[in-house]
């Protein structure tokens, strides 16, 4: 083969291999964006489950305290019951 054919062939198969590695790198780029969101998103999920931990444990300790209330005061009534047979 001479110089010339070797040249069309290489300058033939340019064009493809080009848009072909373009492809690859933009699909990378997007991939890599999809990458940021999906960790930001699991971030945000954490933070979230966090948050939510509080509050349960928040409600958790009121449930707690008025369940104390209420049974101080039906303790209170039911030895008033008893006090009075």
């Amino acid at each position: 083969m001479s110089d010339t054919q070797l040249l069309t062939i290489a300058l033939a198969a340019l064009p493809n291999m080009l848009a072909v590695l373009v492809g690859i790198l933009i699909n990378n780029a997007r991939l890599n964006d999809t990458n940021t969101r999906i960790a930001d998103t699991n971030a945000r999920i954490a933070e979230l489950r966090v948050h939510m931990d509080s509050r349960f444990d928040d409600m958790r300790d009121t449930w707690r305290s008025e369940l104390r209330r209420v049974e101080e005061v039906i303790d209170a009534r039911l030895k008033h019951l008893e006090d009075r047979d």
